[in-house]
Formats: C-alpha cells, sequence, structure tokens
C-alpha cells in the first residue's frame, strides 16, 4: 500500500494550507484554467500593438515617427514592468493573487480604451485627405496614455506568472505528471500563437471594419470571462510558497563584497565560507573575484541566535555557492546585452513596416486586407520555422552530429543573422515603394503589399530561432533559485529593444530634418527616406552579431550539479520558466 506521502505534492499546498493531495488538487485540468487568461492577454496586447500605429495617425493625427515611438514604448514598458510583477509575485502576493490582481487591471486598461476610441470628446475632429488636421489634445492623449499603461501594467504583471503557476499545478518528481507538464507547455505555446493569430486577423478586421471600441470591448468581455473562470478553479490549484526575491541575494552579496573591498582574498579557496550542503554546491570560479570578498569570513559577520548558534548576517556575509550564483547572472549580461538589437528590428514590423503597408495596394479580389494584418505573414513564419526545426533539423541534426539540435548560443546566432536579413529586404522593399510613390498622386500606391512578405517572413523566423534561444539560455545557464529572475532578464531585452527603437527613431528624426526637409522619418513617410533609416538597423545588427560571437566565445557554462544533470542529457523544457 503507497504512503500517504505519495498522494501529496512535498513543495505544494492546497487552498487551506495544507499538503497538496495529487487527487483534489492540480494536473491538466486546472492547469487548463489558467490557459484563458493567456489567450485573451496575447489577443488584447498583440491585437492593439499591431494596429495601433494606424489610429495614432490617422484618427489622433500625429506624425509617423511621434506613433512609432508611442507604440514601442508601449511594448517596451509592458516587458520591463514583468520585473516588477515578479517581484511582487515572488516575494509578497504569489503568483495566484499577481494573476488575478494583474488580469483586472488589463480588463479596466482594454475598458478605458474602448471608451477612447468610442467617445468623439477623446479624439480630434475627422479630417479628409488633403485636409489640414487638427492634433489630438493634452487631454485626449492623457486618457489614452492612461488606457494604455494599464493594459502594459496588467501585462507585465501576468506574463512574469502565467506559465510558473501552470508549472505549479504538476510534480515534477512524479513521472506521469512531469510527462503531463511538458504537454501542457506544448500547448501553452500553441495557445500564445493562436491568440496573436486571433489578434492580426480577426482583431484587427474588428477594429478596421466594425469599429476599434467593439474589438477592444469584446477583450474586455473576454478577459472578464476569463478570469471568472480562472477563479472557478481557486479550491483545486495548488499553491508554491513564496522563497523571496533574489534580487535581494544579488544586493547582499554586493553589499558585502563592497564592505570588504580593502579586505585580501586568502591564497586558497578552502577559507571562504561555504554553508551550502555537499551536493547543491557550485564550483568556485576565477571570474569576478571582487564578489568572492562576500565569502570571506571577517569580526562580525556571524551573528548569535537565542539559542547560541552563530549564523552568517547576509548583508555581511555569503556562503561560496550564493556568490557563484551571482556570477552566475553576470556571466549572462553580454549575451543579454548583444540580443537587445533583435528586438529593435522586431518593432519595426508592427510600427513602420504596417505604415508601409498602409500605403500599398492591399486587395485580394474585392477584400482589402488591413494593413496591421500584414503581420500575420510574420506569425506565420514563426510556426512554419518551428515546425520546420522539429520535423526536419532536429533529426538531421542528431543523425550528423549526435546532438538533439542547435544549442541556445547557435539559435540567437541564427536569429540574428536572419532578423539582419529581414531588415535588408525591408530597405529593398522601401526603395522600390519611394520609386513609386514620387511618380504617383494617389493615397493608395500602385504597388502590392505582398512585396513586404519577405521583411516579415525573415524577421518571424528569426524570432523563432532568439526566443527560443533565449529562453533556453537564460533558464539553463541561471541558479535553480533565480530562473524567475532570469527569465524576466530575458523579457527586459525585449523591452530595452523597444525603447532602443524609440531612441533611434528620435536621434534620426533629430539629426536628419533640415530646414528644407523633414529628414529620413517624415510625417509622411512617403517624403521621408525609411529606406535609409532600414539601411541603418542593418549595419547596426551587422556590428552587434560581430560582438556578440565574440561574447559568445567568451562565455563559459558554470559546472555545478545544474551543469552535470544538461550534460548527461537533461534537455530543457519550458516548464523551466
Amino acid at each position: 500500500m503507497e504512503s500517504k506521502g505519495s498522494w501529496t505534492v512535498a513543495d505544494a499546498v492546497d487552498y487551506n494550507g495544507l499538503p497538496a493531495d495529487k487527487s483534489k488538487t492540480g494536473g491538466w485540468i486546472t492547469a487548463a484554467l489558467i490557459l484563458g487568461i493567456e489567450v485573451v492577454e496575447r489577443l488584447s496586447t498583440m491585437g492593439i500593438a499591431v494596429n495601433l500605429v494606424t489610429y495614432l495617425m490617422d484618427t489622433m493625427h500625429l506624425s509617423s515617427s511621434s506613433s512609432a515611438n508611442i507604440v514601442t514604448d508601449f511594448m517596451g514598458t509592458s516587458f520591463l514592468l514583468c520585473l516588477l510583477g515578479g517581484f511582487l509575485a515572488d516575494s509578497f502576493l504569489g503568483r495566484f493573487k499577481t494573476i488575478a490582481i494583474f488580469s483586472t487591471i488589463q480588463a479596466l486598461g482594454t475598458g478605458a480604451l474602448a471608451v477612447a476610441t468610442k467617445l468623439p470628446e477623446l479624439r480630434p475632429p475627422t479630417c479628409h485627405h488633403g485636409e489640414a488636421c487638427t492634433p489630438a489634445t493634452a487631454f485626449q492623449m492623457t486618457f489614452l496614455y492612461i488606457a494604455l499603461y494599464l493594459i502594459a501594467l496588467g501585462t507585465g504583471g501576468l506574463k512574469s506568472s502565467i506559465s510558473g503557476f501552470g508549472s505549479d499545478q504538476f510534480d515534477d518528481k512524479d513521472p506521469k505528471e512531469k510527462a503531463q507538464m511538458a504537454y501542457f507547455f506544448n500547448r501553452f505555446f500553441f495557445i500564445i500563437s493562436v491568440g496573436t493569430l486571433m489578434a492580426v486577423t480577426v482583431l484587427v478586421y474588428i477594429q478596421d471594419e466594425v469599429g476599434r471600441s467593439w474589438a477592444y470591448g469584446i477583450c474586455t468581455v473576454s478577459m472578464g470571462i476569463a478570469i471568472a473562470v480562472f477563479l472557478f478553479g481557486t479550491k483545486s490549484y495548488r499553491y508554491k510558497k513564496s522563497q523571496g526575491s533574489p534580487v535581494v541575494q544579488i544586493f547582499q552579496i554586493i553589499a558585502a563584497s563592497i564592505r570588504k573591498r580593502k579586505t585580501e582574498l586568502p591564497q586558497s579557496i578552502v577559507y571562504l565560507y561555504e554553508d551550502t550542503p555537499e551536493g547543491l554546491r557550485i564550483e568556485h570560479t576565477d571570474q569576478f573575484r571582487m564578489l568572492d570578498k562576500a565569502a570571506v569570513v571577517t569580526e562580525g559577520d556571524l551573528e548569535q541566535t537565542l539559542d547560541g548558534i552563530a549564523i552568517p548576517n547576509p548583508w555581511k556575509l555569503s556562503s561560496v555557492t550564493r556568490v557563484e550564483e551571482v556570477k552566475m547572472m553576470v556571466r549572462l549580461l553580454p549575451i543579454w546585452a548583444t540580443t537587445i538589437i533583435f528586438w529593435t528590428t522586431y518593432a519595426q514590423m508592427i510600427t513602420f513596416s504596417v505604415e508601409q503597408a498602409s500605403t500599398m495596394r492591399r486587395n485580394v479580389g474585392n477584400f482589402q486586407i488591413p494593413a496591421g494584418s500584414l503581420t500575420v505573414f510574420f506569425v506565420a513564419a514563426i510556426l512554419i520555422t518551428l515546425a520546420f526545426y522539429d520535423r526536419v533539423i532536429m533529426p538531421f541534426w542528431k543523425k550528423w552530429k549526435g546532438k538533439p539540435g542547435f544549442s541556445s548560443l547557435q539559435k540567437i546566432a541564427i536569429g540574428l543573422v536572419l532578423s539582419t536579413a529581414g531588415m535588408a529586404a525591408a530597405a529593398i522593399v522601401e526603395q522600390e515603394r519611394l520609386s513609386v510613390a514620387k511618380t504617383s498622386t494617389q493615397k493608395t500606391l500602385p504597388i502590392s503589399v505582398f512585396l513586404l512578405v519577405p521583411q516579415f517572413f525573415l524577421v518571424g523566423a528569426g524570432e523563432a530561432f532568439i526566443y527560443t534561444g533565449q529562453l533556453d539560455f537564460f533558464i539553463t545557464q541561471s541558479p535553480k533559485g533565480m530562473k524567475t529572475m532570469s527569465t524576466g532578464l530575458f523579457l527586459t531585452t525585449l523591452s530595452l529593444g523597444f525603447f532602443v527603437s524609440s531612441f533611434l527613431v528620435s536621434i534620426v528624426k533629430k539629426v536628419t530634418a533640415t530646414s528644407v526637409s523633414e529628414g529620413w522619418l517624415a510625417d509622411n513617410i512617403n517624403h521621408g527616406r525609411l529606406d535609409l533609416f532600414y539601411w541603418l538597423l542593418v549595419i547596426l545588427s551587422g556590428i552587434n552579431f560581430v560582438v556578440y560571437v565574440i561574447c559568445a566565445l567568451w562565455f563559459k557554462p558554470t559546472k555545478g550539479k545544474d551543469s552535470e544533470e544538461k550534460e548527461n542529457g537533461k534537455s530543457f523544457s519550458v516548464e523551466d520558466c
């Protein structure tokens, strides 16, 4: 007869705080209840982002560059706030409360956006082609910003906890449940793709042909239903206790090493403090030796408890393993920095590329494709690339090299190359579009929008490689206790990529504008040189790739228990997120 412990999950509790009973909590059904919120989050965020630039230009009467910057700042903030959501979930709220609170905030944001796009008082008067248009007032833009950044706040909180709370519903020490977890996360990625596809097709079509307020109202109602479904499973979920934020550990070690900056390091590492159990220790490394000073025992580092036991003050003394965990995070930073530029090129796919599409012939028979829906080729490229990699490249690579596929660093390199090629294709097409614009007086230029497909496809294929490569790298090369933080670090590359795009647009517009010309990024892209901006991104991406290769060659993974498991065949899976 099985022991009672085999029917409970060691590191999880139920709604009442008791050990989680496997027969009554967790599993595939409860995990599925979480997916609805992720679908609606993708539907709302991507549906807004890919078509927002046309609303800002055509309805709010803002310039091309200002519209692009508003979109990239919105997306950048959404990803940056993942760090806040992760910190709150790890330190205070737990994942369940974080999801419930931030999904409600996002619903409030989409509701406010529906109101902003419905009421005439919240947008400037309509103007027609050739007329002087009145831009939106400060009050109208303020209301729009409040709606957008409520959505960004909600998105940030959700992204940091959804996948983790899903993995909490499975016991990774139970072979059967571990297999179910892998199945769940395969479906999780598929669900994200379905949400994105619905956003760039159905939702964008409703925005353009029925009304934006209807589209955003649908998002609000959908999120309300998803929250209700999520809360329905409250008593069936498994909950894991918060272990505190790793950010505190990092600050503790930095503080201790600065405090002991004048202390000499011992000649042998055996004199450094270590209290981690033997099987969980991380091998000492010689890099970043300044941090090793946090493990040097000095007077006052140990404090007496009421029982007379001496314990270290974590702000003054840390173990070698805790120091090495921080070193592991520091080693990730060069790779982290050299992947930011990819997301800067990605930002062009939902800003200037959509603007390009809005000026081109988009008819298929009597049906006109919404400009924002061109990103469907971007999503299709991701799905096709992933399927091709799984079905063709991985079997071939395993047969030829004896490995299950490309390494995470190789995937990132491929993604960077493809995105650079995508920007080069975008520049060439833009040169052709501008040559047509010079000889045409029509609002819709006599040039097919399908010329934009290569740039969407190349950058989309690049994302398939770089996203999975980054996620794999940041999870597998980070300490076990800092995996949530490392996922947040990965997401900040997306955030900073969007912010770098906004910065570049502002700088290029300022530097290239003259008294007789609006420069490369004119208010009307037919009067600018967007192609030169794209070529600038090609050059920056090329330089960045060289730096990335140097950083990838420099990077050496830390040896320890986790590393040994990976070398012995333990593969990365999304449940580690």
